[in-house]
């Protein structure tokens, strides 16, 4: 039902990395800390949302302010569960959804052109630049397609990133199916539109049935496993979100072990080693030396960092290196 959710709700959940387990148990932490990531939900988007129509302004606000949007398109038919539109249509759902991004996104740039064409007409090089490329950007919007689509550079991004444009955002589509097409979901008619949607737009696509998701929220762990497996399936529908999510980001993660805990951090990938020291605090980016660095698998064959040093698999690490996912490290600094 439209505008049942008015406030988003935000949860942050960990990111499943069974490496973790492994680290701690080598280094006998005491603590065992993984990363998270923050899901928010918002409330649907109604046909008229651009316009301000229902709380339209208020939601798109909402949605201004993630870095990705993971769109919910139902798959199942439930006559004990109405549809706002009285029909299952999952290519009009996500159009519906689409189309009220791409307008709001178009009343944005339109805007911006306005306020820098004074300044474009007085042969200001950057606002000449700038103007071009957002006319660039309107014509793509009015043909009714999204920003995302258009491959833009890194600093035709940067030019534009103020406007936060709701449609230059990556997209997940989320399939919610029945339980009893999990096995067998990607033969569901409903499935096969929204994965030929994703595929048309180089976007993630994954299937989930909310129901199965709402029991295994109520289970322990080890229920929630056994449940899993008599259900045939090696993963829970969050857990292959929250891992699709962190790769559409472009995050990874590295490691941190020792007696007192073992840990994950988040970083986007390209991130060089002083950035990665600034995740933990601004003095350790601030000061940064170097970095001991070890993969996750070596570190698990030598089992700690002093045996790793002995083996020679231990690298000392400088202000240039790039950072790899599973990367175990010690950073050493001086303020």
């Amino acid at each position: 039902y439209p505008f049942c959710t008015i406030d988003p709700n935000v949860g942050i959940v960990t990111v499943p990395d069974e490496r973790l387990a492994v680290l701690s148990k080598l280094s006998k932490s005491k603590k065992l800390i993984p990363t998270a990531i923050e899901f928010v939900d918002i409330a649907g988007l109604v046909k008229g949302a651009s316009k301000g129509e229902g709380l339209g302004n208020k939601f798109l606000a909402n949605i201004r302010e993630v870095q990705a949007i993971v769109h919910v398109v139902r798959c199942f038919e439930d006559d004990n569960i109405v549809h706002v539109d009285g029909k299952i249509d999952p290519k009009d759902d996500i159009e519906v959804i689409n189309i009220e991004l791409i307008m709001a996104d178009l009343a944005t740039v339109e805007r911006r052109i306005g306020s820098l064409y004074k300044k474009a007409k007085g042969n200001d090089n950057e606002a000449l630049e700038t103007v071009s490329l957002l006319k660039e950007i309107q014509e793509n919007l009015e043909k009714n397609r999204s920003v995302r689509l258009m491959n833009l550079t890194e600093k035709q991004k940067e030019k534009i990133k103020d406007l936060n444009l709701l449609t230059i955002k990556p997209v997940i589509y989320l399939a919610n199916i029945k339980e009893e097409d999990l096995l067998s979901g990607e033969t569901n008619k409903y499935v096969k539109v929204v994965k030929e949607i994703a595929d048309t737009e180089s976007a993630e696509w994954i299937m989930i049935s909310s129901k199965i998701e709402s029991e295994i929220a109520e289970l322990e762990k080890d229920e929630a496993l056994e449940f899993l497996k008599e259900l045939g399936i090696s993963e829970s529908g969050l857990e292959k979100l929250i891992k699709t999510s962190y790769h559409l980001l472009g995050l990874i993660t590295y490691l941190t072990t020792g007696e007192q805990e073992t840990r994950a951090w988040t970083i986007k990938k390209g991130t060089k080693a002083p950035g990665a020291a600034g995740v933990i605090h601004t003095d350790f980016e601030r000061g940064f030396i170097k970095a001991q660095i070890i993969s996750y698998e070596d570190y698990v064959k030598t089992g700690s960092m002093v045996k790793a040093k002995e083996q020679g698999v231990l690298r000392m690490e400088g202000k240039e290196y790039t950072m790899q996912d599973g990367d175990v490290v010690e950073f050493m600094f001086n303020v």
